[in-house]
This record gives C-alpha cells, structure tokens and sequence, in this order.
C-alpha cells in the first residue's frame, strides 16, 4: 500500500502553491495549523501570531513572486508559514533549538528572507530602500512589508510612510495586519481607529450595490452617485485610518478578511496592479484555528512555552526572575505613591501585569515605542514621580540616545529594569540582551545592579528605586531563579561568596546570575589545590571601590560574566584596577562580541566557553602562569 502524501509534503516553494485549486488551498490552510500547533507543542515559540497569517501568508506567495519581489515581515516572529511554504518545514522537528530553523527570518536558511528583523517597526524603512534599490536596477519587482498593528505604534514606521508616499510610481505594497495585538492589546490613537473599522458594517457593499443603478440614471444619476461617493469618503475618514493613509497620498484598501483566501488574493492582485504605493487592511484573529489560542485572554499565546496541545497548558517550570520582580515592585508600590510603571507593549512579558492590576492608575504601555518610553519616564521624574521601565534588555538599545541625554543629562531618577539580559537561548542573536553593560557604562551617573538571586534582585530593586539623583539599571537573566546563593560577608556593597581560610591567589569575580557557576568552577579550582575567593559586585555599574581593595589582596583577578566583553564589567575593573595603581593580572570572561546562533541558553553558553568546566580551565591555565610559578631566588 502506497503512504498517502499530504498536500503540506508537497509543498517545496512557492510554485507549488499557484498550482492549487481554491479546495486544496483551504485543505492546505488546514493542515499548516495542525504542523503548527504539533512543532509549537514540542519546542515552544511564537504560536498565536503564525495560526492568524496562515491565508494571508498563502496569498501573498501565490500573487508575488518571492524571492523575485521582496516580502519583509515586521515582526519576523509571524514568518513561521512563510517559511514551512519555502521549504523548511524539516527544519520545524528543532524549531528554535541547534540545527532548526530560526524563530525569526534568517538570510543564510533561505533566499526569501531578505531581512533578519525582530525588532518591531522597521520593516516600512527596509522596503523603502529595497524599492529604491530596485527602481534604480532597471524596476519590474515589487517590495511588499507585512505589518503588524502592533508595529505601526512606533515611530520609525511613520518616518518611514513619509518617504515612501513622496515618491508614487514606487510598486510598495503595505500589509497591515491587523489582529489588535502586538504582545499585549495594540495601545494608541491608531489602533482606535483599527479598532474601529473592525466593528463598521460593510458600508462599501452599499455603496457598490447601489453604483450601478444610479450610473444608468439619465441626467440626475452621475451627479447623485458623485455626492453620495463623496459623502462616503468623508464617513470613510471618520471612521477608519483611511484619512491618515490618504493624507499622506497612500492608496488604502480594505478591510479585507485575513481568512477569506480568495478576498486576501483579490486585494493583493488590485494592489500589485496599482503600481505605486498601497495599504492593504486585512483583519485576521491571533490564534485563528486553535481554541485554547483563541480563548487565551493574555496574549492568545503570542509566545508559549512547549504545551499540551489539547488543553493549550504549558508544562510547569520554575520561578522565573520575572515573576519575582513583578511581586516585589507591586509590594513597592503599596509602600509609595511615587512609583509609576511604564511598558512599550509588553505589559505580561516584563512582568508589570501584577503592578497595573494593583495600582490602574500608575502605569502607562507607550506601544512598541521604547525611545518615547524613556524620555516620558524622565518627563514624568520631572514631575515629581519615580518611573520604573521594564523592557528586554536588547530592546533598550533602541533608546540610547534617550537614556543619555534625556534622563541622564538631566540627572533623573528612572529606574531601567532589564529583562532577559545576557544570553537567552532560543530567540536567537536579535534577542541576546549582551549589549547593555557595554552600554550603560557609557553614561555618566548610570548606576547598574546585577542581582544573583530572587532575594538579591528584590533587594536591589529596593535599592534602585531609593536612588533620587539620577538613573539605575537593573538587570537580570531569562529563565528560572534560585531563592538564594548565600553570602559569607559583605563589604560595602559587594558580597563574597566563597573565602578560603588559609587565603587565595585568585579572586573570580561572577556578575549576576553566574555566581552559581563561580562557585562551582572554584570547587573544582580547590580540587586542583588552587584556592581562589569568589565574589559577587551586586553593583557593576560603577565599580565599587571595595572590589578594588579585594583585588589587591590577590594575584590573579578572573571576571566572568553574561554580557559583551567589549565594554563589560571585566573591561571596567580592569580600568578601576589601573586608576588604582594595582598591578594585580586581569583576565576577563565574557561574551564574544559578535552575533551568536539560536539555541538554548546552555547551548550557547556552552558553545562561546561560559561553563564552569571551561572557566576552571581557563583559570588553571592563568594560574599556572602567574600564581604557582616558583618566586624567584633573591640574589646573593
């Protein structure tokens, strides 16, 4: 008996789809949820986002001509169908794991991504150039950006609009996807007025049916359908963002249901054949397809850890850093009115959820718009308040300039909370939050913690928000924490963690969450008859002066830590020892500065030389160097 292929097996490209019948491209939508939800179930990933591009995804592939004509997604995090219709769905069996498929788009697995975006807001500007880039070429390729309504609340896409509607013949066409939902609920003006049209009777379905007879009138027909077209527009205008697009002299079509394959392909066939720049408005359902997505009230399972896939459940891990921030700053904000929190569209995800239940009036989701974040935050220090911003720490890049000059100049007191700093694994090189440090060192008055623990991070969060005299950072790791690495002192502000009795050679100093691997990479440095004291700075930012006296009771100074090496902690002490005068021999680990692969954070880790075995290594090595060697004999 011959195995009965599924119409998903035979789908390598592109072209196999323009083959299929109306039947089997519904057939087809089918079982791309099923793949979906099956792969999704075992690795986890963004779940909700991919259920609701599925038609919309297959229309485009069937009316443009990837990679021919460029489709850039923004964010990349709903590329998931566009890359099993490319031919990688062998790649889903270790989705986001080493040696799948990435969760964002990626240009070495395929010629049809054209942009590694998962940076939301910035597909309008890449498209921008692409179209450029292609006119000046000769022309004849269509660039097409696929656009969450999530991502039109930052500004770069409104910068980006600007340009692309000052120039008309440009073949652009412009994909909102509208699903009222980034992470959290889409928040802002334009989403009212998405909002809005979502839930507007099919006003253009009268209009239409009413065309022709009024165009065959005699005399009084033109001018009657004139006034009422007119009319329309202007109910049009109040009523859905068409007024903006065509302001900016931007063809508007829509809304069309991002379910309907053969609305979805009508709407890209007229926009593709207009030949300038074109807005499609497709109204599609995160989730679409799987009731426990759906009915998920957070976030319809925009990303999910590996699940159940009857009950939509995931499986049970353990406390994370984020859950015991958002319990502590919630407890903060009982004991002050003064703190207020601000999120850029990921109210759950950074942990502010249990704050905004508690205290409805205190907290302010800006969209995805972390520069505004930031300078409102400094506007609301001004007024007397004390912002805390919690964002992902490779997010905060995007509002340096803001930190710098608007709080920090200012000598503000806001408090960044930075979220899965350091490596996070599966998400990938956009996600690493390993550029903060070598950031933030940068600033002047910038004071940054690194807890090691829950009962550090409640501690320092404390600690930050006391700060009245300017910024602070806090950051901290992906994944679960432990209650407490016990200290055996503190002097200052910095705990030591390991001492030995008889006294060491070697100082390891691990920043934030590596102290656990500080301490075992000691153990096993005392197996070898290397006794070294470890220490944890809490404050990286600046050095504490204590650290540098510690330093100086050693030979060898070890750093290790989960951030860039380039302007990391290890670079600062290094600095701080020489400002000093102490000559005590440096050797810093850290992250590599480069861009590094999807994996789990272990992987990773384990992949760039931060394990405890590679540190033990690395330090028996130094040592052997500069430690053991035998003083030499005093002359005679």
């Amino acid at each position: 008996m011959r195995w009965k292929v599924t119409l998903l097996e035979s789908v390598h490209g592109p072209a196999d789809l323009k083959r299929m019948g109306q039947g089997q491209l519904e057939q087809l939508a089918g079982e791309i949820r099923d793949f979906l939800i099956d792969r999704v179930r075992r690795a986890g990933g963004h779940l909700g986002p991919n259920l609701g591009v599925v038609e919309l995804t297959i229309a485009l592939h069937r009316v443009f001509d990837s990679p021919r004509d460029a489709i850039v997604w923004d964010v990349g995090h709903q590329s998931y169908v566009h890359k099993i219709v490319t031919g990688r769905q062998d790649g889903f069996d270790l989705l986001r794991q080493t040696g799948g498929v990435a969760g964002y788009p990626i240009r070495s697995e395929s010629e049809h991504d054209f942009v590694e975006n998962s940076h939301a807001s910035t597909a309008l500007s890449y498209v921008d150039g692409l179209s450029k880039a292609f006119e000046l070429a000769g022309g004849g390729r269509h660039t097409v950006a696929v656009v969450g309504d999530g991502a039109l609340t930052g500004g770069m896409c409104w910068e980006a609009l600007n340009n692309i509607a000052a120039e008309p013949g440009r073949p652009v066409v412009i994909v909102v996807n509208d699903n009222g939902r980034s992470y959290s609920p889409t928040i802002g003006g334009f989403a009212e007025h998405l909002a809005s049209l979502r839930l507007q009777p099919g006003y253009e379905r009268v209009l239409d049916g009413g065309k022709e007879l009024l165009l065959h009138t005699p005399v009084v027909g033109r001018p009657i359908y004139a006034a009422l077209h007119a009319a329309k527009a202007g109910i049009k205008d109040a009523l859905s963002p068409q007024m903006m697009f065509s302001d900016l002299g931007l063809k508007y079509l829509g809304p069309v249901d991002g379910h309907d394959l053969a609305a979805l392909e009508k709407a890209f066939q007229a926009a593709k054949a207009f030949g300038g720049p074109v807005v499609v408005h497709a109204v599609t359902e995160k989730g679409h397809g799987y009731p426990p997505a759906v009915n998920h009230e957070a976030d319809q399972m925009h990303q999910t850890d590996p699940i159940d896939p009857e009950t939509g459940l995931p499986k049970p891990k353990g406390r994370s850093w984020t859950s015991v921030f958002a319990d502590e700053l919630a407890a903060i904000g009982e004991e002050r009115e003064d703190v207020v929190a601000i999120t850029a569209a990921m109210l759950r995800s950074t942990g502010l959820d249990k704050f905004a239940e508690r205290f409805p009036d205190r907290w302010y989701d800006v969209g995805i718009a972390e520069q505004h974040a930031v300078t409102s935050a400094a506007g609301l220090a001004m007024g007397g308040l004390h912002p805390v911003v919690a964002v992902y720490s490779t997010f905060l890049n995007r509002a340096f300039d803001q930190v710098l000059m608007d709080v920090a100049l200012h000598r503000q007191p806001v408090t960044l909370v930075l979220d899965r700093a350091g490596i996070t694994g599966p998400d990938g090189p956009s996600h690493h939050g390993m550029w903060d440090l070598s950031l933030l060192g940068m600033v002047p008055g910038m004071r940054v913690a690194a807890p090691r623990d829950a009962q550090t991070l409640r501690e320092e969060l404390r600690e930050a928000i006391a700060v009245s005299d300017g910024p602070t950072a806090l950051r901290f790791s992906k994944g679960s924490v432990v209650e407490s690495v016990p200290t055996v002192e503190r002097q200052g502000v910095v705990d030591v963690l390991r001492k030995p009795e008889d006294g060491a050679d070697v100082l390891l100093v691990a920043v934030g969450a590596f102290a656990k691997l500080g301490l075992e990479a000691a153990e096993r440095l005392a197996d070898q008859g290397i006794a070294v004291t470890v220490a944890d700075p809490r404050w990286v930012v600046p050095v504490p002066q204590e650290l540098v006296t510690l330093a100086k009771a050693h030979r060898l100074v070890v750093t290790v830590e989960d951030s860039g090496r380039h302007g990391g902690f290890g670079s600062a002490l290094a600095a701080a020892l020489r400002d000093a005068e102490c000559d005590v021999p440096l050797r810093d680990l850290a992250v590599p500065q480069r861009f590094h692969e999807h994996g789990s954070r272990e992987e990773v880790l384990a992949r760039i030389g931060l394990t405890a075995q590679d540190v033990a290594r690395r330090v028996t090595e130094w040592a052997a160097n500069l430690v053991l060697d035998p003083q030499p004999e005093p002359a005679e």
